[in-house]
């Protein structure tokens, strides 16, 4: 199991297990970075995902608190090992490639100007980002808030799993392998260029750019 894993799972147990009760302060980033051996942005990106799914809050100048709805969000979360640690990153391109391209005429069809937004924001933050952890967050936030865009709770749900298996260890290690400042300097560009389809409506255009660039990672992850 990667440190990752085990912050989650173990937080997950302090949870399910009511050690930790509605309105507990969880300890600061620098506490379970230091307990975990994690960089601060990756202990960011699980927090973020336990926000999402309602299991936390985070209240900026305060701190982070177990969320008033855990017990509902726990039923919806899962009892068991999250499949997300089953999922190879071979397994999760082969997905993206199919689904992404395919919500592209949602997107088009439902997307509001706040969305687009959020996707702008997510770009904006990609490119400022100064380690390839906090690059990684963003691009998976930047598809993610793509799935948004399609305003499906299913869809939605699909692709928060998908974000976890980013999440994990070994889809971590082939990332940075790969990763050069050419790559990303790409990876950026596609963004850019596929978050304007968007916008501009262009349904063929926008899923032959998702298509490219999802080709584009597999052959540097996956050398395929």
């Amino acid at each position: 199991m990667d440190a990752a894993t085990a912050l989650r799972e173990a937080l997950l147990e302090k949870l399910r297990s009511r050690t930790w009760r509605p309105g507990t302060r969880l300890p600061t980033e620098r506490a379970l970075s230091d307990e975990f051996g994690l960089s601060r942005s990756t202990v960011r990106r699980v927090l973020t995902d336990f926000k999402r799914r309602r299991l936390i809050t985070q209240t900026v100048g305060s701190g982070t608190y177990v969320s008033e709805h855990v017990a509902s969000a726990l039923a919806e979360f899962g009892g068991g090992p999250a499949p997300a640690a089953q999922v190879s990153p071979a397994e999760l391109m082969a997905a993206r490639l199919v689904l992404e391209p395919a919500i592209v005429g949602m997107v088009i069809g439902n997307a509001t100007a706040a969305d687009f937004a959020r996707m702008d924001e997510c770009n904006d933050h990609a490119e400022a980002a100064t380690t390839l952890e906090d690059f990684e967050q963003w691009d998976a936030a930047l598809h993610e808030a793509i799935a948004a865009a399609a305003h499906n709770g299913f869809i939605g749900g699909v692709f928060r799993l998908m974000n976890e298996v980013r999440a994990q260890g070994e889809w971590g290690v082939l990332k940075r392998r790969s990763a050069t400042p050419e790559r990303r300097a790409v990876y950026q560009r596609e963004h850019r260029a596929l978050v304007a389809a968007l916008k501009e409506r262009d349904a063929e255009r926008a899923q032959a750019l998702c298509l490219a660039h999802l080709v584009n990672v597999r052959h540097n992850m996956l050398g395929h």
